[in-house]
């Protein structure tokens, strides 16, 4: 089968969701398929730009190419489902949140004016006429799939994704945590700083990744007294983020309402536990408290802090509770989701 993924590119970034595209293009490949990643810039400012992306998906004809059919489109984000396919199926990664549970809140750039407002329902319309005309749908989280039902009353499969990164296995264990993310308010590292700042036995920390609030964050550590004990690395390559995730005690990982959290799987298959927080979403779909990870009952350092203490201070815990995440990880395939998609179009 000639299968495009339909992928929203900011240029010169990768994440969460650029792996999710590779890897699944990786499999689809694997399977047997001929298989194209379809890619359109995504700008989301000044807003009016939203719609403009969503018009380019609209107009593009991806149905065939030199004449010959392309068989299935599978979609993954804003807005690639507004593109027009007679088979068309999406694999949410996410919404544009900012429309929607983010909306008016510090994490979104609409606020309750009447353009942003206009603006909103627009989009909440894109994505119910393209999600729509989906034949299935598929999101990354039951997190994920419960918004979706919540503000567009559409129903989608949850369907976690595997991991992209090679390499992750369970190894000797040396005393530091280890976490990687985007440096932005949404993934508060700001909040595992400062329960590091509690802690009565300072605990050495490595912080991977790069993003907006890397001065701040970086000025926070001095104002806290943690320059001895945290480094900073920024954007390693994927290489030494393997390292970091074989060779560490513990993860943490404590976003506010993630969508899923690629995160938790890396770490699990590298048999490391996950320190995280009751509010942290798609996360806690993987972490059952005491046996894969420990889930902090609010996002605050008074209750992260005693978590960070026990994992590290009881190795051999941490290596029961990594070995169970493992074993919760090695359940999510590539192979698995292939048949999942594919196996939507029986029928």
């Amino acid at each position: 089968m000639r299968i495009a993924i339909c992928a929203a590119q900011v240029p010169f970034a990768r994440g969460g969701a650029e792996a999710h595209v590779e890897g699944l293009r990786q499999a689809l490949v694997e399977a047997g398929h001929d298989v194209e990643i379809i890619a359109l810039p995504f700008k989301w400012y000044p807003p009016e730009s939203l719609l403009k992306s969503a018009l380019a998906w609209r107009v593009i004809d991806i149905t065939e190419v030199d004449g010959k059919p392309i068989d299935l489109a599978i979609c993954t984000k804003f807005p690639t489902w507004a593109v027009r396919h007679p088979n068309k199926i999406a694999w949410i990664i996410h919404q544009y949140r900012q429309a929607y549970d983010w909306f008016g809140t510090p994490w979104s750039d609409l606020t309750n004016t009447p353009d942003d407002l206009a603006l909103r329902r627009r989009i909440q319309q894109i994505d119910a006429r393209g999600l729509g005309e989906c034949r299935a749908l598929f999101a990354n989280s039951a997190n994920t799939a419960r918004r979706l039902e919540h503000f567009n009353g559409l129903v989608a499969e949850p369907l976690h994704v595997p991991i992209q990164l090679a390499g992750l296995s369970p190894v000797a264990r040396q005393p530091f945590l280890f976490t990687v993310s985007r440096l932005d308010a949404t993934k508060r590292i700001d909040l595992l700083l400062r329960s590091l700042a509690q802690l009565h036995t300072p605990v050495r920390t490595v912080i991977a990744g790069d993003g907006p609030q890397r001065d701040e964050l970086h000025a926070l550590a001095t104002e806290l007294g943690l320059t001895d004990q945290v480094t900073f690395t920024g954007r390693i390559p994927d290489d030494d983020v393997v390292d970091y995730y074989n060779c560490c005690q513990a993860v943490y990982y404590g976003p506010i309402d993630e969508d899923f959290g690629l995160v938790t799987v890396e770490a699990f298959t590298a048999g490391k536990p996950v320190v995280t927080v009751a509010d942290s979403g798609g996360v806690l779909e993987l972490v059952s408290h005491g046996e894969t990870g420990l889930i902090a009952d609010g996002p605050n350092p008074d209750d992260i802090a005693p978590l960070i203490e026990e994992v590290m201070a009881n190795a051999d815990r941490a290596e029961a509770m990594g070995l169970a995440g493992k074993a919760r990880a090695d359940q999510i395939t590539w192979s698995g989701v292939v048949d999942k998609l594919l196996g939507s179009l029986d029928g």
